[in-house]
Protein backbone atom coordinates (compact mmCIF):
# COMPACT_ATOMS: atom_id res chain seq x y z
CA UNK A 1 0.00 0.00 0.00
CA UNK A 2 1.40 3.44 -1.45
CA UNK A 3 -1.68 5.98 -1.47
CA UNK A 4 -3.75 6.84 1.49
CA UNK A 5 -7.46 7.92 0.08
CA UNK A 6 -10.11 8.97 2.46
CA UNK A 7 -13.94 8.99 1.48
CA UNK A 8 -14.27 12.07 0.01
CA UNK A 9 -11.11 11.00 -2.93
CA UNK A 10 -9.12 13.17 -1.12
CA UNK A 11 -5.36 11.93 -1.17
CA UNK A 12 -3.41 11.60 2.30
CA UNK A 13 -0.41 12.41 2.24
CA UNK A 14 1.19 15.06 5.08
CA UNK A 15 1.35 13.98 8.71
CA UNK A 16 1.73 16.87 11.28
CA UNK A 17 3.26 15.78 14.57
CA UNK A 18 3.40 17.03 17.39
CA UNK A 19 6.46 15.95 19.83
CA UNK A 20 5.86 18.03 22.49
CA UNK A 21 2.72 19.71 23.94
CA UNK A 22 5.09 22.32 26.14
CA UNK A 23 6.10 25.59 24.79
CA UNK A 24 8.46 28.68 26.53
CA UNK A 25 6.20 31.53 24.75
CA UNK A 26 2.26 32.39 25.77
CA UNK A 27 1.17 33.67 22.35
CA UNK A 28 -2.22 34.95 23.47
CA UNK A 29 -4.28 33.64 20.35
CA UNK A 30 -2.55 30.09 21.31
CA UNK A 31 -3.27 29.82 25.26
CA UNK A 32 -4.29 31.53 28.04
CA UNK A 33 -1.55 33.46 30.64
CA UNK A 34 -1.23 31.09 33.25
CA UNK A 35 -0.73 28.63 30.01
CA UNK A 36 -2.86 25.26 30.21
CA UNK A 37 -2.01 21.51 32.04
CA UNK A 38 1.33 19.89 30.41
CA UNK A 39 1.10 15.96 30.28
CA UNK A 40 3.57 13.97 32.71
CA UNK A 41 6.20 12.68 30.18
CA UNK A 42 4.84 9.34 30.69
CA UNK A 43 1.72 10.25 28.44
CA UNK A 44 3.94 11.59 25.83
CA UNK A 45 5.22 9.25 22.90
CA UNK A 46 8.46 8.45 23.12
CA UNK A 47 10.85 8.51 19.89
CA UNK A 48 11.07 5.20 19.58
CA UNK A 49 7.30 4.82 19.36
CA UNK A 50 7.33 8.15 17.03
CA UNK A 51 9.32 6.35 14.65
CA UNK A 52 7.70 2.61 14.64
CA UNK A 53 4.42 4.50 14.34
CA UNK A 54 5.97 6.57 10.62
CA UNK A 55 7.98 3.31 9.66
CA UNK A 56 3.98 2.09 8.88
CA UNK A 57 2.87 5.58 7.98
CA UNK A 58 5.29 6.40 5.03
CA UNK A 59 4.99 2.76 3.90
CA UNK A 60 1.35 3.83 3.60
CA UNK A 61 1.40 6.96 1.57
CA UNK A 62 2.60 9.82 3.82
CA UNK A 63 5.47 11.42 2.59
CA UNK A 64 5.43 14.79 4.16
CA UNK A 65 6.22 14.79 7.59
CA UNK A 66 5.84 18.11 9.94
CA UNK A 67 7.58 18.38 13.26
CA UNK A 68 5.29 20.96 15.27
CA UNK A 69 4.45 21.15 19.22
CA UNK A 70 4.27 23.06 21.85
CA UNK A 71 7.68 24.04 20.50
CA UNK A 72 10.00 21.12 18.77
CA UNK A 73 12.55 22.40 20.32
CA UNK A 74 12.35 22.33 23.78
CA UNK A 75 12.42 18.75 23.87
CA UNK A 76 15.52 16.85 24.22
CA UNK A 77 17.62 15.64 21.00
CA UNK A 78 14.67 16.21 18.87
CA UNK A 79 18.01 16.32 16.27
CA UNK A 80 18.37 12.87 16.91
CA UNK A 81 14.74 12.13 16.28
CA UNK A 82 14.92 14.72 13.03
CA UNK A 83 18.06 11.78 12.03
CA UNK A 84 16.11 9.01 12.59
CA UNK A 85 12.89 10.07 10.30
CA UNK A 86 15.01 11.71 7.18
CA UNK A 87 16.74 7.91 7.24
CA UNK A 88 13.46 6.04 6.59
CA UNK A 89 13.04 7.09 3.40
CA UNK A 90 15.35 9.58 1.74
CA UNK A 91 12.45 11.27 -0.55
CA UNK A 92 10.83 12.00 2.56
CA UNK A 93 9.59 16.06 2.93
CA UNK A 94 10.63 16.40 6.64
CA UNK A 95 9.93 20.22 8.04
CA UNK A 96 9.27 21.54 11.30
CA UNK A 97 7.52 24.75 12.51
CA UNK A 98 9.19 26.85 15.46
CA UNK A 99 8.81 30.22 17.49
CA UNK A 100 12.01 30.33 16.80
CA UNK A 101 13.49 31.29 19.93
CA UNK A 102 15.73 28.50 20.05
CA UNK A 103 16.53 28.34 16.19
CA UNK A 104 19.72 30.32 15.90
CA UNK A 105 21.56 27.36 17.80
CA UNK A 106 20.10 24.54 16.20
CA UNK A 107 19.66 25.32 12.81
CA UNK A 108 23.31 23.78 11.30
CA UNK A 109 22.22 20.46 13.68
CA UNK A 110 18.78 20.43 11.83
CA UNK A 111 19.54 20.29 8.69
CA UNK A 112 22.90 18.18 9.21
CA UNK A 113 20.03 15.65 10.66
CA UNK A 114 18.12 15.81 7.57
CA UNK A 115 15.74 18.40 8.09
CA UNK A 116 14.40 20.28 5.21
CA UNK A 117 12.80 23.36 5.65
CA UNK A 118 11.32 24.92 8.30
CA UNK A 119 8.27 27.59 9.12
CA UNK A 120 8.98 30.14 11.66
CA UNK A 121 5.92 31.93 13.53
CA UNK A 122 7.08 36.21 13.73
CA UNK A 123 3.47 37.69 14.50
CA UNK A 124 5.18 41.15 14.15
CA UNK A 125 8.33 42.89 13.47
CA UNK A 126 7.69 45.58 16.34
CA UNK A 127 9.78 44.21 18.99
CA UNK A 128 7.23 45.85 21.70
CA UNK A 129 4.56 44.41 20.13
CA UNK A 130 5.87 40.89 19.11
CA UNK A 131 6.63 40.89 23.14
CA UNK A 132 2.84 41.77 23.95
CA UNK A 133 2.00 39.02 21.62
CA UNK A 134 3.64 36.44 22.65
CA UNK A 135 3.66 37.68 26.35
CA UNK A 136 7.44 38.08 26.74
CA UNK A 137 9.35 36.91 23.59
CA UNK A 138 12.38 38.49 22.01
CA UNK A 139 11.94 39.50 18.35
CA UNK A 140 15.78 39.74 18.19
CA UNK A 141 16.59 35.95 18.98
CA UNK A 142 14.02 34.81 16.64
CA UNK A 143 15.32 37.03 13.77
CA UNK A 144 18.87 35.55 14.34
CA UNK A 145 17.23 32.05 14.15
CA UNK A 146 15.72 32.85 10.47
CA UNK A 147 19.33 33.79 9.66
CA UNK A 148 20.47 31.30 10.92
CA UNK A 149 18.40 28.93 8.87
CA UNK A 150 19.04 30.73 6.03
CA UNK A 151 22.92 30.17 6.62
CA UNK A 152 22.52 26.47 7.24
CA UNK A 153 20.69 25.80 3.65
CA UNK A 154 16.91 25.11 4.85
CA UNK A 155 15.11 25.80 1.78
CA UNK A 156 12.23 27.49 2.36
CA UNK A 157 12.14 29.39 5.42
CA UNK A 158 8.71 30.35 5.62
CA UNK A 159 7.50 33.09 7.86
CA UNK A 160 4.09 32.59 9.35
CA UNK A 161 2.14 35.84 10.48
CA UNK A 162 -1.19 35.32 12.10
CA UNK A 163 -2.80 38.79 11.47
CA UNK A 164 -5.43 40.39 14.38
CA UNK A 165 -7.44 43.55 14.33
CA UNK A 166 -6.08 45.97 16.78
CA UNK A 167 -2.91 44.38 17.61
CA UNK A 168 -0.45 43.56 14.90
CA UNK A 169 -2.29 45.17 11.57
CA UNK A 170 0.60 47.04 10.52
CA UNK A 171 2.55 44.43 8.20
CA UNK A 172 4.17 46.44 5.94
CA UNK A 173 7.54 45.76 7.46
CA UNK A 174 6.89 42.28 6.24
CA UNK A 175 7.58 44.01 2.78
CA UNK A 176 11.28 45.01 3.84
CA UNK A 177 11.57 41.46 5.28
CA UNK A 178 11.14 39.54 1.57
CA UNK A 179 12.87 42.43 -0.16
CA UNK A 180 16.32 41.92 1.73
CA UNK A 181 15.77 38.39 2.39
CA UNK A 182 14.77 35.28 0.11
CA UNK A 183 12.40 34.13 2.96
CA UNK A 184 8.56 33.44 2.40
CA UNK A 185 6.17 35.71 4.51
CA UNK A 186 2.62 34.28 4.83
CA UNK A 187 -0.13 36.09 6.24
CA UNK A 188 -2.57 33.69 8.05
CA UNK A 189 -6.19 34.17 9.00
CA UNK A 190 -6.83 34.10 12.56
CA UNK A 191 -9.68 30.80 13.79
CA UNK A 192 -9.07 29.33 16.50
CA UNK A 193 -10.37 25.70 18.02
CA UNK A 194 -10.20 26.58 21.51
CA UNK A 195 -11.55 30.07 21.96
CA UNK A 196 -8.73 31.69 23.08
CA UNK A 197 -9.95 35.16 21.12
CA UNK A 198 -13.32 35.88 20.23
CA UNK A 199 -14.14 36.60 16.06
CA UNK A 200 -13.40 40.32 16.64
CA UNK A 201 -10.09 39.92 16.01
CA UNK A 202 -10.23 38.42 12.79
CA UNK A 203 -9.16 40.46 9.72
CA UNK A 204 -9.24 38.90 6.26
CA UNK A 205 -6.38 38.48 4.19
CA UNK A 206 -8.33 40.27 1.16
CA UNK A 207 -7.72 43.40 3.78
CA UNK A 208 -4.00 42.93 4.38
CA UNK A 209 -3.52 42.01 0.35
CA UNK A 210 -5.20 45.61 -0.15
CA UNK A 211 -2.87 47.37 2.53
CA UNK A 212 -0.19 45.75 0.84
CA UNK A 213 -0.64 46.80 -2.40
CA UNK A 214 -1.08 50.68 -1.72
CA UNK A 215 2.72 50.03 -1.71
CA UNK A 216 4.02 47.27 -3.62
CA UNK A 217 2.51 46.43 -7.22
CA UNK A 218 2.26 42.24 -6.00
CA UNK A 219 2.35 39.88 -9.12
CA UNK A 220 1.53 36.03 -8.52
CA UNK A 221 4.38 33.90 -7.89
CA UNK A 222 4.79 30.19 -8.18
CA UNK A 223 4.75 28.29 -4.56
CA UNK A 224 7.73 27.13 -3.11
CA UNK A 225 7.96 23.48 -1.89
CA UNK A 226 5.33 22.58 0.56
CA UNK A 227 3.67 25.43 -0.04
CA UNK A 228 0.17 23.69 0.82
CA UNK A 229 -2.82 25.99 0.81
CA UNK A 230 -1.16 29.14 0.36
CA UNK A 231 -1.40 31.58 -2.81
CA UNK A 232 1.94 33.41 -3.47
CA UNK A 233 2.96 36.73 -4.87
CA UNK A 234 6.28 38.60 -5.10
CA UNK A 235 6.54 42.36 -5.75
CA UNK A 236 9.22 43.57 -8.19
CA UNK A 237 13.31 43.00 -7.28
CA UNK A 238 12.20 41.54 -3.84
CA UNK A 239 14.36 38.16 -3.17
CA UNK A 240 11.27 36.71 -1.29
CA UNK A 241 7.53 35.70 -1.62
CA UNK A 242 4.32 37.26 0.25
CA UNK A 243 1.59 34.23 0.60
CA UNK A 244 -1.88 34.40 1.68
CA UNK A 245 -3.35 31.50 3.69
CA UNK A 246 -7.18 32.12 4.17
CA UNK A 247 -8.78 29.37 5.98
CA UNK A 248 -11.99 31.23 7.29
CA UNK A 249 -12.72 33.36 3.88
CA UNK A 250 -11.54 30.78 1.63
CA UNK A 251 -11.08 27.71 3.43
CA UNK A 252 -9.75 24.66 1.73
CA UNK A 253 -11.22 22.22 3.33
CA UNK A 254 -11.97 19.78 -0.27
CA UNK A 255 -7.84 20.07 -0.86
CA UNK A 256 -6.88 19.43 2.92
CA UNK A 257 -4.57 16.68 2.33
CA UNK A 258 -3.25 15.82 5.99
CA UNK A 259 -4.26 14.20 9.39
CA UNK A 260 -2.13 15.15 12.79
CA UNK A 261 -0.70 12.97 15.72
CA UNK A 262 -1.02 14.94 19.00
CA UNK A 263 2.12 14.76 21.22
CA UNK A 264 -0.06 11.71 23.70
CA UNK A 265 -0.38 9.44 20.63
CA UNK A 266 -4.04 10.58 19.51
CA UNK A 267 -4.55 10.92 15.68
CA UNK A 268 -6.85 13.81 14.88
CA UNK A 269 -8.57 13.44 11.24
CA UNK A 270 -9.19 17.31 11.52
CA UNK A 271 -8.12 20.27 13.44
CA UNK A 272 -11.08 21.29 14.76
CA UNK A 273 -12.67 17.70 15.41
CA UNK A 274 -13.23 16.08 18.27
CA UNK A 275 -12.56 12.72 16.49
CA UNK A 276 -9.69 10.89 18.10
CA UNK A 277 -8.01 7.75 17.09
CA UNK A 278 -5.73 5.91 19.67
CA UNK A 279 -2.37 5.63 18.27
CA UNK A 280 -0.51 5.26 22.04
CA UNK A 281 -2.76 2.48 22.80
CA UNK A 282 -2.09 0.60 19.84
CA UNK A 283 1.69 1.16 20.19
CA UNK A 284 2.00 0.57 24.05
CA UNK A 285 -0.23 -2.47 23.61
CA UNK A 286 1.62 -4.95 22.29
CA UNK A 287 -0.71 -4.74 18.86
CA UNK A 288 1.67 -5.03 15.13
CA UNK A 289 1.79 -2.81 11.87
CA UNK A 290 -1.34 -4.09 10.84
CA UNK A 291 -2.96 -2.35 13.84
CA UNK A 292 -1.42 0.42 13.23
CA UNK A 293 -2.54 0.71 9.78
CA UNK A 294 -6.19 0.01 10.81
CA UNK A 295 -5.93 2.77 13.00
CA UNK A 296 -5.11 5.27 9.99
CA UNK A 297 -7.58 3.94 7.96
CA UNK A 298 -9.99 4.66 10.89
CA UNK A 299 -9.08 8.10 11.10
CA UNK A 300 -9.42 9.11 7.23
CA UNK A 301 -12.80 6.95 7.64
CA UNK A 302 -13.28 9.41 10.39
CA UNK A 303 -12.25 12.44 8.12
CA UNK A 304 -15.49 15.51 7.64
CA UNK A 305 -15.74 17.07 4.49
CA UNK A 306 -14.61 20.30 5.95
CA UNK A 307 -14.48 21.94 9.36
CA UNK A 308 -17.74 24.19 9.43
CA UNK A 309 -19.76 21.11 11.19
CA UNK A 310 -16.93 20.57 14.10
CA UNK A 311 -15.68 23.95 14.60
CA UNK A 312 -16.83 24.33 18.25
CA UNK A 313 -16.52 21.46 19.89
CA UNK A 314 -12.63 21.00 19.82
CA UNK A 315 -11.28 20.38 23.28
CA UNK A 316 -8.05 21.00 23.25
CA UNK A 317 -5.79 24.33 22.55
CA UNK A 318 -4.03 24.53 19.90
CA UNK A 319 -0.50 23.95 21.65
CA UNK A 320 -1.96 20.88 22.93
CA UNK A 321 -3.02 19.84 19.54
CA UNK A 322 0.21 20.36 17.22
CA UNK A 323 -1.40 23.31 15.05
Amino acid sequence: MDSLVDRFSRRIDYLRLAVTDRCNLRCIYCMPPEGVPHLDHGEILTYEEIIRFLKVAVRAGISKVRLTGGEPLVRRDVERLVAEISSLRPSLDLSLTTNGTLLASRAEQLASAGLKRVNVSIDSLDPDTYRHLTRGGDLNAVLDGVEAALEAGLHPVKINVVTLKHLNEEVEGFLDLVDRLPVYVRFIEYMSPCGAMDSSYFVSNAEIQARLMRREELQEAEPPPGAGPAKYYRFPGAKGLLGFISPVSSHFCPECNRLRLTADGKMKPCLFSREEVDIKGILRGGKGDEEILDAILCALERKPSDHGGVLSFTRRTMSQIGG
